[in-house]
């Protein structure tokens, strides 16, 4: 199993540091992980270290592609509100 990162991610290397098997590594367009390499952080830490850094809602997945941080889950804004809150923006 590993985790992976998506598009999305913003290339602020608050993960990359963090990995203790060094999994994580910079490309283009966005950090990778290298899923030969990646142990979910087991036996190192209780929690994903790379998960517990992010800071952007949805680009990390674990292995059945779900968010390890889900939209929401960082800034406590419920998605449907987000996007009722986006869609007034955009019509101003």
């Amino acid at each position: 199993m590993a985790f992976q990162i998506v598009e999305g991610c913003v290339n602020c290397w608050a993960c990359e540091p963090l990995c203790p098997s060094q999994a994580i590594f910079a490309a283009k367009p966005h950090f990778l992980i290298d899923a030969a390499k990646c142990t979910e952080c087991e036996g190192d830490h209780a929690e994903p270290q790379c998960a517990g850094i992010c800071p952007v809602e949805g680009v990390i997945l674990d292995a059945l592609g779900v968010p390890l941080n889900p939209p929401g889950s960082l800034t406590g804004i419920p998605p449907a509100r987000l996007a009722a809150a986006m869609a007034e923006i955009r019509a101003r």
